[in-house]
């Protein structure tokens, strides 16, 4: 795992946990590589009956698989207009997570979930920005 020295996490008031930085992190940065665990197509629906339902991402080439994010990964929570951006690296089971702006210490990192504007309508969680 690579992760930039700095993150940490706090209690926000809205979002639960998340990802925090304590110096400034520049447009382009590598903020974190997270390994993945990757759960298998047939395994993704025990995962709706546990407390990992909220921390997984959709994986594979159509989908179905379920990916659970080491590191910080699974922590940095949603933003419409994030700083940040998650590069999927199917390749080596990996996200790469990179700053998309300046980053300033004390801010909360924030990706966007989704990769497309319609995904927006069926999210399970209120968005809040």
């Amino acid at each position: 795992m690579q992760q930039i020295p700095g993150l940490y996490i706090l209690n926000t008031e809205k979002k639960g946990r998340g990802v925090f930085t304590a110096g400034d992190i520049f447009e382009g940065s590598t903020i974190e590589v997270c390994p993945l665990i990757i759960i298998p197509e047939e395994q993704v629906q025990a995962i709706h009956e546990t407390a990992l339902h909220d921390y997984y991402f959709r994986w594979g080439k159509e989908g179905k698989e379920a990916a659970i994010l080491l590191g910080f990964g699974s922590l940095y929570n949603h933003s419409n207009e994030p700083n940040a951006r998650a590069i999927l690296l199917e390749s080596d089971n990996e996200i790469l997570i990179e700053s998309m702006r300046t980053i300033n210490s004390g801010e909360e990192i924030t990706i966007d979930y989704f990769d497309d504007e319609s995904s927006k309508e069926h999210v399970w969680f209120d968005i809040k920005d």
